[in-house]
């Protein structure tokens, strides 16, 4: 897959994220419109009524703060998914709510877990592991921009916080890490110059023929290319040739 084709901007760059955050502030404003708390529909570990949180509980918010702090880098973070890595973005959403919903499933606390943190965190690590990886300068400075925005993120990995779900967070770094290991071949390659090439060998370099082991520019020409030349710069010769008239008139004087 070209590199270009990993970097191609389109609509859907913007419009996919913002709906997606626009559709978890009109799960919220249901919720206090009709007085319906889905709260029981989040994350319950090792239930099995508590697994249908692992499709639900990115929607779902305990209030208008939590989901504030969630709507801003989970916009930001799904465009540079979609801008850098559109052909498996949708794979990574997708597989990404599905998986560290597990996970958190299998390792959380008896409680209700709820919230996009867990997707979040899948994103700023896949982004991050992947831009690593990929060796690619857009994608290493990708990298490199996520940890200056998000690098304090790492710290709600531990139970650092009462009543933040440090399983739901620990089960998206995971995540994250594991999806840029299974996409490694997705990475968009840098281009590789021939002498960057494990096969690449100085004697059949035709470029390098061209110069002496001091680094001296040097002209390789054949025996018909010289024969060429020769007839070349004879012709010229000829057209440069001076034609002299002599013309002689006769001298007529009257006495």
């Amino acid at each position: 897959m070209k590199a270009q084709e990993h970097f191609k901007f389109s609509n859907g760059v913007i419009a996919y994220p913002l709906a997606f955050v626009l559709l978890l502030w009109y799960v919220f404003w249901f919720e206090v419109e009709t007085h319906s708390f889905f709260n029981a529909h989040g994350i319950y570990p090792r239930t099995l009524s508590g697994l249908q949180g692992v499709l639900f509980s990115p929607f779902i918010h305990s209030g208008i703060s939590h989901l504030y702090h969630n709507s801003i880098p989970l916009f930001v973070l799904s465009m540079a998914l979609f801008y850098f890595y559109r052909p498996i973005a949708w794979q990574v959403l997708g597989y990404g709510i599905l998986v560290s919903g597990f996970l958190t499933w299998c390792i959380g606390r008896p409680s209700y877990h709820i919230g996009a943190s867990g997707l979040i965190y899948v994103l700023v690590s896949f982004i991050f592991f992947k831009g690593v990886f990929a060796k690619h300068y857009r994608l290493v400075a990708l990298s490199l921009l996520v940890v200056f925005l998000y690098g304090s993120m790492i710290w709600y990995v531990l139970p650092v916080k009462e009543g933040v779900s440090w399983e739901g967070h620990l089960s998206g770094l995971i995540t994250g890490f594991l999806f840029a290991l299974i996409f490694k071949k997705s990475i968009a390659k840098p281009k590789q110059f021939a002498w960057e090439k494990d096969d690449y060998n100085e004697a059949d370099d035709a470029f390098l023929k061209h110069f002496d082991a001091d680094g001296n520019f040097i002209e390789h020409i054949t025996i018909d290319e010289k024969e060429e030349e020769l007839e070349k710069d004879e012709t010229h010769a000829l057209k440069q040739k001076i034609t002299y008239r002599y013309i002689f008139k006769e001298n007529t004087e009257a006495d």
